[in-house]
């Protein structure tokens, strides 16, 4: 598009337009990458007589979806490996069949990679199983949750594993019966040999060329856009990544607006060069800094006062007290936000006391930390959590994915407070919508659906029936909700007067339909910056 024809304003009209700024109206007029005004279709052609309009008709306009956790990185490299999700393989056997048939197919020195394992939906898997279709050649599968993985004996033996081996401080080896490595590596067992982003120095794992990352990054993007997604943040990026987003970027590929959460491993290499929360533009933005305090609410490794049902075990604390407290407090005190993963009530309470002492030692007014996922909550952390002014990023679409297996693993008491999506709103308690993609679904329709209904999509299964919110209130969620987790209210998540014109065209209204159908919506157009960025052509 030339200079000139951005000067000229363009009119996008639907039955409905929900600009979450007012009662909705009928049509948009955008100029460049921004909304221009409001109204009827009438109106904006009497203001705006030479602007080009396209009319969807019947469909309805969102603002757009906007993701504040959600991997990017991880997902470009995904796309070039196997998909091991259970709608990928559904049992053990496909499971197994699609990692054989990957280790006949590559090369030497190449290693058989799959992600998205579900133990619960798909079967138990380990090393001997691994064994005996791999044979020598490397392989790793890691569950959907990215905590832990499962691992063959030639990865096991690469990575520098064996029988005798001691697990890292917040990791676990898992073992069988007999004591011997079952091929599971979990948290920081995983993390340090195996994702750089976390810390994880000189893998064996070889690495796919930038050109290879590039076309995986391209992949998810276009998928991401087909659901709706105009604006993300991927909360664990390392150096190398933030080089492909650049890339990307100069390229024209990246047409996602990216938010970055740098892992903390690599901070001060990025404070040498001066770099801090905020730095970049409205289409690749670093946010802040990414720290770990527990494990994973589907790979049943978060840190809780009370232990999981049926078992002793209370989770597992990744990161050391006093470790964490340096990390946040150096990132505190160079005035940049920090984006720390805390699933369980103690890994929470924990880490809003380290937040509550600087808060009284070191305060920063406008600088606002965040919590990752944040899942289980209670009244006093409610409370802590507002007046420290500190930002949820739950996930949205967990009841939806994992179902009635949630109340299993935690009982309905604490399901009740979990995800706590209504509870947040009622405190004042700023909320982001999230996916946590690959750990969860990335549809934020479905993620939407999840919020309103809380049940389960395969089972039906509700979880934590308390928590539902209204339509209305998940989509100013996954909107105004995770541009305030960026600090980037002023121009996101509106479809107001100067605000990004991002909008999605949907076929239904998702505030006018029952909660159970907002999943089945159909994306008709995604829109960024006032351009089409994916079109539905069938």
């Amino acid at each position: 598009m030339t200079g000139i024809e951005e000067l000229v304003p363009r009119i996008y009209r639907a039955r409905v337009v929900h600009t979450q700024h007012g009662p909705p109206v009928e049509a948009i007029a955008v100029q460049g990458e921004r909304v221009l005004a409001t109204g009827t279709l009438r109106e904006l052609r009497d203001r705006f007589p030479e602007a080009e309009v396209t009319d969807f008709g019947t469909a309805t306009i969102v603002p757009g979806f906007n993701d504040a956790h959600i991997h990017l990185a991880m997902s470009a490299e995904d796309q070039l490996h196997l998909d091991l999700s259970h709608d990928a393989v559904r049992d053990m056997t496909g499971l197994l069949e699609r990692v054989r048939a990957e280790a006949a197919r590559i090369g030497p020195g190449a290693w058989v990679r799959g992600s998205r394992f579900d133990d619960v939906k798909t079967g138990k898997l380990d090393r001997a199983a691994l064994d005996a279709v791999t044979g020598n050649v490397p392989a790793l599968v890691t569950h959907v949750a990215a905590h832990w993985a499962v691992a063959n004996s030639a990865a096991l033996q690469a990575l520098g594993y064996h029988e005798d081996s001691t697990p890292p401080a917040g990791g676990e080896l898992g073992r069988d019966a007999a004591g011997r490595l079952d091929g599971r590596l979990v948290e920081r067992a995983l993390m340090q040999v195996a994702m750089p982003a976390a810390g994880a120095q000189d893998s064996p794992i070889q690495p796919s060329t930038p050109e290879q990352r590039l076309l995986g990054l391209r992949r998810a993007v276009e998928q991401w856009h087909a659901a709706g997604l105009t604006s993300i943040c991927d909360p664990l990026v390392a150096p190398e990544d933030i080089v492909l987003l650049q890339r990307a970027r100069s390229e024209g590929l990246l047409t996602l607006r990216t938010g970055m959460l740098l892992g903390i491993d690599h901070y001060a290499k990025a404070h040498e060069f001066g770099i801090r929360g905020g730095f970049g533009d409205n289409w690749l933005r670093y946010v802040g800094v990414k720290g770990f305090v527990d494990g994973a609410v589907g790979g049943r490794t978060c840190l809780l006062s009370e232990p999981f049902t049926g078992t002793g075990d209370h989770g597992l604390q990744i990161t050391d007290t006093e470790t964490l407290r340096e990390q946040i407090g150096m990132v505190h005190r160079d005035g940049t936000p920090m984006g720390v993963h805390a699933n369980g009530d103690t890994a929470i309470r924990l880490l809003l006391d380290i937040y509550g002492e600087l808060a009284e030692t070191d305060p920063r007014p406008g600088l606002r930390h965040r919590i990752e996922h944040c899942t289980l909550v209670d009244e006093p952390i409610l409370d802590r959590m507002r007046a420290l002014d500190v930002i949820a990023v739950p996930f949205a679409g967990y009841p939806a994915y994992h179902g009635d297996a949630l109340n299993e693993w935690y009982g309905p008491e604490r399901t009740e407070r979990m995800f706590a999506h209504r509870d947040f709103l009622d405190a004042g308690v700023t909320v982001a919508g999230s996916s946590d993609y690959p750990c969860g679904p990335y549809q934020p329709l479905l993620g939407m659906q999840s919020m309103v209904t809380r049940r389960g999509v395969d089972d039906g299964a509700e979880v934590g029936g308390r928590q539902r919110v209204s339509a209305a209130e998940a989509l100013w969620i996954f909107t105004v909700g995770s541009a305030r987790a960026s600090d980037e209210q002023a121009y996101k998540g509106l479809l107001a007067p100067g605000y990004l014109a991002d909008f999605v065209v949907l076929d239904r209204d998702p505030l006018a339909i029952p909660g159970k159908e907002i999943a089945g919506i159909g994306v008709r157009a995604t829109y960024v910056g006032g351009l089409p960025r994916w079109e539905r052509y069938s």
